[in-house]
């Protein structure tokens, strides 16, 4: 017995050990602590009169407010910044600096004389003139306890709320209410978006400009079958069901259109079948935060809206009289996949004065623009053409006929970057209005004759400019400061291009090396993979200061990588389609492409230790890594991933698989998507996680793959969180820690120190 485990023992003791000071300057790479070291990075403007507008900027030092007016071209504090830390630290007898105003936030009175603000529980008044301030005695309006679920009409007379699976409408002066529905019950209510993985009580509507009728629908989810999830608690747990629709089910969740007068009450029902719940943009017919795919006539007469079917393959344009409900079919487009209207936002619009639709579409394998005539149904002009993608159209002149969006790919270099750009409804004089180089930030001004543009790149930080609606250079805002951070021996990712497995195409991504590296030695190489097809691993590609903790991981001995493979999107159709009825394809051939010819660039990468780990669609992609590329990948963990498109909800799977199809031997077109069927060829160390609550993507796609180990006698590790939902919430630094020590162990070969315990901590600036 003694002698059989000596050898133990030896091993045990001759792995290297990381210690916990390695664990913590690793972790002085993560954002909270990198973030803290960046200086004058523009915070988000607050708009006042005339386009002008005040904004907060964070300095070594604490943070300033600056108040710009467009028109002078002037940038000036907003208020006397040492005037009112003595006001107020004479007023309230706490000592403050004019560098660490205690508030993020404040407001102008009607004359800008006095700026109103809260610290502490009260409210203080701060006279510009003569720097005085004192405590606000004025009682603060008595907001409506059920304020954050309502919707205010345009003309701020009226909030729209649901109660009782009815619609109602509360006046804001007076706090009348009024019932305009009356027929709601339950699973069949009013303005409701409860289903799938949305819960909320705020309604789905969308007022007339005019704020005389609201356009919403009444869904029907009565048939809809449940999902339930139970909590971890000493005694009973307590049993959570909701309607939740999966792939191949008879019923989903569908909505009646309505148009419901506000003075006196009355529903108009228009006169189409119900239609599924579905947007044209994504899952869910709010993932704008409103009412998607409905746009209101300026006079509130008609009502321009989307259809898109269950398996998002047709979309139909229509319009309704909002008086009568009699509803015009204008045209409808048809896809081989599946369609979508944007990326980040709905790109179409109802343009009555002129009775035209601009309409976007990939039918020749780019996002573009088109101008429709809204009474025929034909088009009338391609609006933009060419390899690139439109990605939000922000602005329509109608009076000038022009038209500002944004896109990506249309410049040399990095196709994710995005630019800004005019043309005319003709389609003539596409004019570039950010030239620099890198992903630019757009807000357009309340008039529409300004821009504030935010540009930068992965590596270099970047600067906020304002620039008139022609793109001319108004007036520099802020550059950003990462002397701090750089001082600590931070460094930037590394931008990389490799091809795809055919060697047609080009891959864009980053790679963390450690502060430390020595290119002599060997480093094991970790994948983070999301594979959309919704969005990518890279996210936003502008400067950030930390991503995830990809550096921090590094810093550990690693070096990791993020690669856009082919499935993501703002590239073209086809580039996005690649996984259209094969998601398990889950871009792995193109990471595994891309990390050999990094590991041919980079002798340092060893092939040999490759990792992978990524969350939901990235868990999902962990796992099917580790089970069809067995040889290659050595060590995964997998986060909440939807291993079983069939136990996820209906509209994702159905969007990007099609709909469930069973074959005349019993099998379906979603078989070869499922992990479990694949878990039998598990070789290396794989972890799975998921939260036990988790309502967007149920935990039995993690056991179904746990079940399935186990009949394959397959050694796995798991880590439960029993009562976190998707992403784990207060529990994710635990997660994290796991994370590392999973590879340091499996990967590195290294023992982790014990329990190490990460520590996030806010901003001392805010």
């Amino acid at each position: 017995m003694v002698a059989f485990s000596l050898p133990e023992v030896a091993t045990a003791q001759q792995l290297p050990a990381l210690t916990a000071q390695d664990y913590a300057r690793a972790e002085r790479f993560m954002g909270y602590n990198t973030q803290a070291l960046v200086d004058r990075s523009m915070g988000r403007p607050n708009w006042l009169a005339n386009d002008r507008f005040w904004y907060r900027v964070m300095t070594a030092q604490g943070s300033e407010f600056m108040l710009v007016d467009p028109a002078r071209k002037t940038r000036t504090p907003a208020f006397d910044h040492a005037k009112l830390a003595a006001g107020l630290s004479a007023a309230s007898g706490q000592p403050y600096e004019a560098a660490r105003l205690p508030f993020r936030s404040f407001t102008f009175s009607p004359d800008e004389e006095v700026i109103s603000f809260t610290t502490g529980g009260k409210s203080w008044n701060y006279d510009v003139m003569s720097g005085q301030v004192t405590p606000n005695t004025t009682p603060a309006a008595k907001a409506s306890p059920n304020a954050e679920n309502e919707i205010e009409s345009p003309n701020g007379q009226l909030a729209a709320y649901i109660q009782d699976h009815n619609l109602w409408v509360r006046d804001t002066k007076t706090d009348q209410k009024t019932q305009l529905t009356t027929d709601g019950a339950k699973d069949y209510g009013y303005a409701t978006d409860n289903a799938g993985w949305t819960h909320s009580d705020k309604p789905v509507l969308r007022w007339s400009p005019d704020s005389r009728k609201i356009a919403t629908f009444r869904q029907d989810q009565r048939n809809v079958s449940d999902m339930y999830l139970v909590t971890t608690n000493i005694g009973k747990p307590t049993l959570k069901a909701w309607k939740y629709p999966l792939p191949g089910d008879k019923d989903i969740a569908t909505i009646e259109r309505v148009i419901v007068e506000v003075n006196p009450a009355k529903v108009v029902r228009l006169q189409i079948p119900a239609d599924a719940h579905r947007g044209s943009l994504s899952d869910d017919i709010s993932s704008s935060g409103t009412f998607d795919d409905v746009d209101w006539s300026p006079d509130g007469s008609q009502l321009a809206f989307v259809s898109t079917s269950r398996d998002h393959k047709q979309e139909k344009i229509r319009v309704a009289d909002a008086a009568t409900g009699a509803v015009r079919e204008v045209f409808e487009e048809n896809v081989a996949t599946q369609y979508e209207s944007g990326q980040g936002a709905i790109n179409w619009r109802y343009l009555p004065k002129s009775k035209e639709i601009i309409w976007y579409s990939e039918r020749d394998n780019w996002g573009q623009l088109y101008l429709y005539d809204a009474t025929s149904g034909k088009v009338k002009q391609q609006i933009t053409k060419g390899d690139f993608v439109v990605t939000q159209l922000l602005k329509v002149d109608e009076a000038k006929r022009q038209l500002y969006f944004l896109a990506n790919g249309r410049e040399p270099g990095n196709p994710y970057f995005t630019h800004l750009y005019r043309v005319g409804l003709d389609g003539k004089k596409l004019t570039l209005l950010t030239p620099e180089a890198g992903n630019h930030q757009v807000t357009l001004s309340p008039s529409g004759k300004y821009f504030i543009d935010a540009y930068s790149q992965p590596d270099k930080p970047g600067a906020s400019v304002l620039r008139a609606a022609d793109g001319k250079l108004l007036l520099p805002l802020e550059k950003t400061d990462i002397s701090r951070l750089t001082s600590t021996g931070w460094k930037a990712p590394t931008p990389i291009t490799v091809k795809n497995q055919d060697g047609q195409i080009d891959l864009y991504g980053l790679m963390f090396t450690p502060t430390t590296l020595d290119p002599a030695k060997k480093y094991p190489i970790i994948n983070y993979i999301y594979p959309g097809p919704q969005g990518g691993g890279v996210g936003n590609w502008s400067f950030s200061a930390a991503r995830s903790d990809h550096q921090a991981l590094a810093e550990l001995g690693f070096v990791v990588v993020v690669i856009e493979g082919s499935c993501n999107p703002l590239r073209s159709k086809s580039y996005h389609d690649a996984c259209y009825g094969n998601m398990a394809e889950n871009t792995l051939s193109d990471q595994v492409t891309g990390m050999r010819q990094l590991a041919q660039k980079y002798p340092y990468i060893d092939l040999e230790r490759a990792g992978i780990w990524g969350h939901s669609g990235g868990g999902y992609a962990t796992a099917a890594a580790m089970f069809r590329y067995p040889d290659f990948f050595k060590v995964g963990i997998s986060e909440s991933g939807n291993h079983e498109n069939r136990n996820y909800e209906d509209d994702w799977a159905e969007r990007y698989i099609g709909l469930l199809k069973t074959n005349p031997d019993g099998t379906t077109n979603y078989d070869n998507q499922a992990n479990a069927t694949f878990a039998k060829s598990l070789k290396g160390k794989l972890m799975l996680a998921h939260g036990l609550m988790d309502d967007n993507v149920p935990p039995y796609n993690t056991f179904l793959v746990v079940e399935a180990l186990t009949k394959a006698n397959k050694s796995y590790d798991l880590v439960v969180f029993p009562n976190a939902a998707h992403g784990y919430g207060s529990y994710s630094p635990y997660m994290t820690r796991r994370r590392w020590d999973y590879f340091v162990q499996h990967l590195a070969g290294a023992q982790p120190p014990h329990d190490y315990e990460m520590k996030p901590k806010a901003d001392p600036r805010n």
